[in-house]
């Protein structure tokens, strides 16, 4: 396997495992709609390869190929910008996708590896990735990485209850 920078050729299939991931993580609590959001992610996932800030997975020569040619999966990533001064720069995990078929084999960890390396080349002294509370394998992953709990986030639905007496 080898990891590169996402090319503009790449953009299709990013949009589709991006599609994909957005559909996985509904499952686990997340709000986002997958494929109404097709054309919405195409530009963005565009930026980031032009930007070099997507690398994909590819198998190598002789390796199975993954669905849509070689792609084995993709992590975008940057800099916060929150226009605020800090006591750190933070590199932001966007999304890391690996496709069903080749998880558990160190795609995800390979791809971290070169975000995290590239993100300190970019001037990042932390690293930050997300994870929903629901997605246990994800938060497993990331703590085996050595991240550790940073911010936590709650939420409620804005609908009440006013059957309830107070």
């Amino acid at each position: 396997m080898r990891i590169e920078p996402a090319t503009t050729d790449d953009v299709g299939a990013l949009v589709d495992a991006w599609v994909e991931l957005a559909a996985t993580q509904r499952r686990h609590g997340s709000h986002l709609a997958d494929e109404a959001n097709r054309e919405a992610i195409r530009p963005i996932l565009a930026y980031h390869a032009v930007e070099g800030t997507c690398l994909v997975a590819r198998a190598a020569p002789g390796e199975v190929s993954g669905p849509d040619g070689d792609v084995l999966g993709f992590v975008n990533f940057g800099l916060e910008e929150a226009g605020l001064s800090g006591d750190a720069t933070r590199g932001l995990v966007h999304n890391v996708f690996v496709e069903p078929g080749f998880r558990g084999e160190g795609v995800g960890s390979a791809l971290l590896d070169a975000a995290e390396a590239a993100l300190a080349e970019r001037g990042a002294d932390v690293v930050a990735i997300e994870a929903l509370a629901d997605n246990e394998a994800a938060r497993r992953l990331y703590r085996r990485r050595g991240y550790d709990l940073h911010r936590v986030q709650y939420e409620r639905t804005t609908e009440t209850d006013t059957s309830e007496s107070e």
